[in-house]
């Protein structure tokens, strides 16, 4: 395989920085270019829903790499441009203003864009978060308010009302699932961190699908849940998940599916690769595609990326993983829990408020690890997952940050 002249990175978010930085790293001398839709330079996301919006950290903060970095990396950052076309057989991409980019390599970093229910909208007081004028803006309003209602109950939606929470605020967490983050936990953890909730003063309405607003002179009153109650709300977030931001790659030639679909080697084309949150890849030791939505995610798979892109012919297999710190507590999951798990603790207990717990499949074989306030043990018990992820892993290998 040659080395391609040049590098076009769409998405200046964490994944893409990451490309850049290790095509830097290896080596790679040729032209780079990192097109991206916000004016700003690359930031971190995980700290919008805490630190950010908390009033803990200011915006510079957030940001992945000083000025003096960027510029050592010797490439082209192209901001405040949005993609809105590409062209897979000639690797170009078109920009809303009309430009086009071109490489002989294109990696697409696009990430995410926040999901929006129908009639979760267009009244004053209604927010999502993704962007840190996104939290900016939340920020000012929860300062204000009274009584705020988070509708989702997956990772976003439990740290925004954690942080409302603290804050001060009251505040109502409703959501469709049985508890907080149940699918991202399975019931056992998802139990506890419901109680973590309550605990603190935060209203839980489970099993409680979302109909619609309630408004009066255009801004929010309150939310309807489906089963007719009316919750009483001055500011509403809505946490209820996210979407691939693939709409400006249709009609390129790429197959799309929920993600942008790719090889083991992160190859959504000849050519063309795909990285972080909107990569759906192949992970060849579970034998099906995977689509990861986490900030580990997102470093390690740019990285797999840019070592294909010069020709290592590296499969990326990684071992699952997510954090999410929520009133006063770390949690971390290695591996995917299901909700049918036998679950163990094998360090630590619920009594402690400190554990380790192996969610174990039929036949007995770990299938995830999570630790409660127990980061260095979790982490530790993360070797018994690399036979079902990463059977190729070397375990000195296998440690990842936090």
């Amino acid at each position: 395989m040659n080395t391609p002249s040049g590098v076009l990175v769409v998405g200046a978010g964490a994944a893409g920085l990451a490309v850049v930085e290790t095509l830097r790293r290896k080596g790679y001398r040729e032209r780079i270019t990192l097109l991206g839709e916000e004016t700003g330079a690359p930031y971190d996301r995980p700290p919008l829903s805490k630190q950010v919006l908390a009033g803990a950290w200011e915006a510079e903060r957030t940001h992945l790499r000083t000025r003096d970095v960027l510029d050592s990396l010797d490439a082209e950052f192209v901001l405040g441009e949005r993609a809105s076309a590409l062209d897979a057989a000639t690797r170009t991409v078109r920009t809303a203003s009309g430009a086009e980019l071109g490489a002989e390599a294109v990696v697409l970093a696009t990430g995410l864009r926040a999901r929006r229910l129908p009639g979760l909208s267009g009244a004053a007081g209604v927010h999502v978060l993704r962007t840190l004028d996104d939290a900016a803006g939340l920020r000012r309003e929860l300062l204000e308010a009274q009584r705020v209602v988070v509708v989702g109950d997956g990772v976003l939606g439990s740290e925004i009302a954690a942080t409302a929470r603290l804050m001060g605020t009251d505040v109502t967490l409703a959501g469709p699932q049985a508890a907080p983050m149940q699918a991202q936990l399975g019931p056992a953890a998802a139990e506890l961190l419901a109680a973590l909730h309550t605990g603190h003063g935060v209203r839980l309405r489970t099993h409680a699908p979302v109909d619609g607003l309630a408004t009066a002179g255009g801004r929010v009153t309150g939310v309807r849940l489906a089963g007719g109650d009316t919750i009483p709300a001055d500011l509403v977030v809505s946490a209820v998940g996210s979407t691939p931001a693939t709409d400006w790659l249709a009609g390129s030639g790429l197959v799309l599916d929920d993600g942008v679909v790719c090889d083991s080697r992160c190859r959504a084309a000849d050519g063309v690769y795909a990285a972080g949150d909107v990569a759906r890849f192949h992970h060849e030791a579970l034998g099906r595609s995977l689509r990861l939505e986490n900030r580990t995610n997102a470093t390690e798979h740019a990285m797999s990326v840019a070592a294909n892109i010069l020709g290592e012919d590296r499969p990326y297999s990684p071992v699952p993983y997510f954090w999410t710190d929520q009133l006063g507590v770390k949690i971390q999951v290695y591996g995917l829990p299901t909700q049918a798990a036998t679950v163990q603790i094998v360090e630590g207990g619920t009594e402690q408020g400190r554990f380790v717990a192996l969610h174990l499949d039929d036949d007995g074989s770990p299938v995830a690890v999570l630790g409660w306030n127990m980061p260095k043990q979790a982490r530790l018990h993360r070797r018994l997952l690399l036979d079902r992820y990463a059977p190729a892993a070397r375990p000195e290998s296998a440690a990842v940050p936090r």
